[in-house]
């Protein structure tokens, strides 16, 4: 899958997840926070990355199923700002969409964590997603923004149908959605 640009975590170039010329794959996260989610994203072939996209960003996730794609894309989201290894599970909340088809509840989704990430001031680092007939329920955690701690790198200001696809591969399931930043 990779498209000739260089995966900052993987030495030997050969990165299964990268996809652009500056972005950066799930498996270079390294931090001690990360170790379980790194353990249940392999367990679970999930995975995320960055593509760029002029002056936009490209989100990209990977699953075994629908819902753990959207779940990575929810991860890559979080990644756009900060780390999603620093941000703590501290509050919980419930995410609902509903779509008359993926491609719409994906852009959905990504602008539900967006607008929650905005009212709240909050960032998400945990996704329980569930799919059912184009109803999306979610539990997302996460935290208050610290400054010091998250350093967000970027303001998120929505997502956008631009390079929008969803698509069932032999390894499982693809999303991606450019977002406005």
């Amino acid at each position: 899958m990779n498209t000739g640009g260089q995966c900052r975590g993987h030495e030997d170039n050969d990165c299964p997840f990268f996809a652009g010329r500056i972005g950066i794959c799930a498996d270079s996260v390294k931090s001690k926070a990360a170790i379980e989610s790194i353990r249940l994203r392999r367990a679970f072939r999930v995975s995320w990355c960055h593509f760029p996209h002029d002056a936009d960003l490209g989100l990209r996730g990977t699953g075994v199923d629908k819902a753990s794609a959207f779940r990575a894309i929810a991860f890559a989201l979080t990644a756009a700002i900060s780390d999603p290894s620093t941000v703590a599970a501290k509050e919980t909340i419930t995410v609902r969409c509903k779509a008359p088809n993926d491609e719409l509840l994906l852009v959905d989704w990504l602008n539900a964590l967006i607008y929650e990430m905005a009212i709240r001031k909050m960032l998400f680092g945990e996704f329980h997603v569930e799919i059912n007939d184009g109803e999306l329920v979610a539990e997302v955690s996460g935290e208050s923004v610290d400054r010091s701690k998250h350093r967000p790198a970027v303001e998120v200001k929505g997502a956008t149908y631009t390079a929008l696809a969803i698509e069932q591969t032999d390894e499982g399931w693809l999303v991606q959605c450019v977002v406005d930043v």
